[in-house]
């Protein structure tokens, strides 16, 4: 299988979950920050999980530009889901959360989803990771792999 998580980070925190989650995926999944990622490549793999910091109810600046180079069709054989890290307040209820909008992107470029997006709590702005939300990364991409027959 042939795996990319792609993520942004700003305080460190969703590239500890990107991590986590690449580890868990057990086969060589690239790791890559959303800079070092090109979205003409996509198309290549079995398996795209993309990932970054709600930020005013949307991810990062450089991941939504990332997600609007994706070629439209691009990702027609890919199984794809998305994260994001958040914080656990009603504004940020109010705005909603990056990974909706990250799995939205990648559904209209064809991608077939893996999974429901997940969010993963981090402790006011700038974390860190509530307790647990490293495990429950790893859970939830193993649990990718058996739902995704990858």
């Amino acid at each position: 299988m042939k795996a990319l998580v792609v993520y942004d980070s700003v305080y460190g925190n969703t590239e500890k979950i990107a991590q986590a989650v690449g580890e868990a995926l057990n086969n060589g999944a690239r790791v890559v920050r959303v800079g070092e990622a090109a979205p003409t490549e996509l198309g290549t793999l079995d398996l795209l999980i993309i990932g970054s910091p709600t930020q005013g109810g949307r991810p990062t600046k450089p991941m939504q530009d990332f997600l609007s180079r994706i070629p439209e069709s691009a990702l027609k054989n890919v199984k794809v889901t998305s994260f994001d890290t958040r914080i656990s307040t009603r504004l940020v209820g109010i705005f909603g959360y990056a990974a909706g909008r990250i799995l939205e992107a990648l559904k209209t470029r064809k991608g077939q989803i893996a999974a429901f997006p997940q969010g993963f709590f981090v402790q006011g702005t700038k974390g860190p990771l509530k307790e647990g939300e490293l495990e429950r990364a790893v859970s939830w991409a193993k649990g990718i792999l058996e739902v995704a027959k990858l």
